[in-house]
């Protein structure tokens, strides 16, 4: 497994580099914020620029989750190989490479290939990032703060890309692109700085006599180690939370533009903003709510957000107004704000510590799966039925995730 990185707890001449860490593991976050809070504002553009109907967007959640799959397939290996600081800036350069990609207006192909090179990059950085995170002391607290990151990250890119595309030609919204690609340079040397005592591969031995043995050791080990993550129930359970978690997010955050222009006869240039409204709102949840959460309860607090945000849904849906749509769907997102931060938290102190980096990126995927698979069905629904389908199939998702959540076990103590 990854070397557990426990420099938050070093003497105090050390701990400037623990907070560079935790600092740039907020950023990394932040990054991968702006990526995915722009998909929902620059959908219509893209539909328009490319001149292809709503299923085809299907396949840009589709090559991202194929990205997050080729991740968990190699992560719990990599580490194997790699130090922590050496993933995190693979993944930090992937990052990088795909919105230098975007950013010239590639065609479609090249354009939904981009992708996967994003989920795979997140993927790496974000399974290794909460992993070390989740081992600070307060990890609550942090993982809060990471995870209010990726919240500002997604207020603030319906903004930028709004401003861009809806004052550019058809063919120019990719220029929106330079900014992430600005932000992942910045996360590229943010991660080699602070993490620079862990960016070597791990030493391997092969010249000594014993080096065939010590390689089928480690395949064995591994074998097993996989043979004991996948029996693992509880990994199981918050999977298909997180499934339905990240399906409720990114399908209504995804789709709600096109939804709200196309029922509700909303104003394109002045609807991009709208996902800001509920990107804002999971920003103030996460810093908001992480404290009363983690006093209270995971368990109880996170069941009566799901119960709010239900309600709330069902406003959305069947009072056909404009500015009550908006309202209630900003209100959702700060409801929706400390779901992630919770479950990472709940979950490291559910798994075995032995297991925990290959169970949270197996949660991740799983997760991610969710957050392709949902989208990518309103995409095919809506080039047949129309995007009215969108209320609805969230309703349906909230009620899921919120039965899901009930069977997640309580952890044993919270980590202080």
């Amino acid at each position: 497994m990854s070397p557990v990185d426990h420099s938050i707890n070093a003497p105090t001449s050390e701990i400037p580099r623990a907070t560079l860490k935790l600092l740039s593991a907020g950023f990394s976050f932040f990054v991968a914020g702006t990526n995915d809070g722009s998909i929902g504002a620059l959908i219509p553009y893209m539909i328009k620029s490319y001149n292809i109907g709503t299923s085809l967007i299907a396949v840009l959640y589709f090559t991202t989750f194929l990205g997050w799959l080729v991740a968990a397939a190699t992560n719990s290996h990599a580490p194997k190989f790699f130090n922590i600081g050496a993933l995190l800036t693979i993944g930090a350069a992937l990052q990088l490479l795909s919105q230098a990609l975007r950013a010239w207006h590639p065609p479609f192909g090249l354009f939904a290939v981009t992708f996967f090179i994003t989920g795979l990059g997140q993927a790496y950085q974000d399974s290794h990032a909460n992993t070390f995170v989740s081992t600070v002391k307060g990890a609550h607290r942090w993982l809060g703060f990471i995870h209010a990151m990726y919240g500002l990250g997604l207020l603030v890119a319906p903004f930028v890309a709004t401003a861009v595309a809806s004052k550019s030609s058809s063919s120019r919204w990719a220029l929106f692109y330079l900014f992430p690609l600005g932000l992942s340079m910045i996360n590229l040397v943010s991660v080699v700085f602070s993490f620079s005592d862990s960016l070597n591969m791990i030493r391997r031995d092969l010249q000594t006599e014993n080096a065939t043995v010590e390689e089928e050791d480690r395949n064995k080990s591994a074998l097993k180690e996989v043979k004991q993550l996948l029996g693992i129930r509880d990994i199981w359970i918050i999977s298909l939370f997180f499934f339905f978690y990240l399906g409720v997010g990114t399908t209504s955050g995804g789709w709600v533009v096109e939804y709200l222009v196309r029922v509700r006869h909303g104003n394109l240039a002045n609807i991009g903003y709208v996902p800001s409204g509920s990107y804002g709102g999971v920003l103030l949840g996460r810093l908001l709510l992480a404290e009363p959460t983690h006093r209270f309860g995971e368990r109880l607090m996170l069941s009566a957000y799901a119960f709010i945000c239900l309600v709330l849904q069902l406003v959305f849906w069947l009072v056909p107004n404009l500015i009550s749509s908006i309202v209630v769907f900003s209100l959702m997102g700060f409801f929706l704000g400390p779901f992630f931060a919770a479950g990472v938290s709940v979950g490291s102190r559910i798994f075995p510590k032995q297991v925990q980096p290959a169970a949270l990126g197996l949660v991740f995927v799983v997760g991610q799966a969710g957050a392709a698979i949902f989208p990518s069905l309103i995409g095919l629904i809506a080039s047949r039925a129309g995007v009215q389908v969108l209320p609805p199939i969230v309703v349906a998702l909230i009620v899921a995730m919120g039965l899901t959540w009930a069977f997640v076990p309580k952890p044993l103590s919270h980590q202080e």
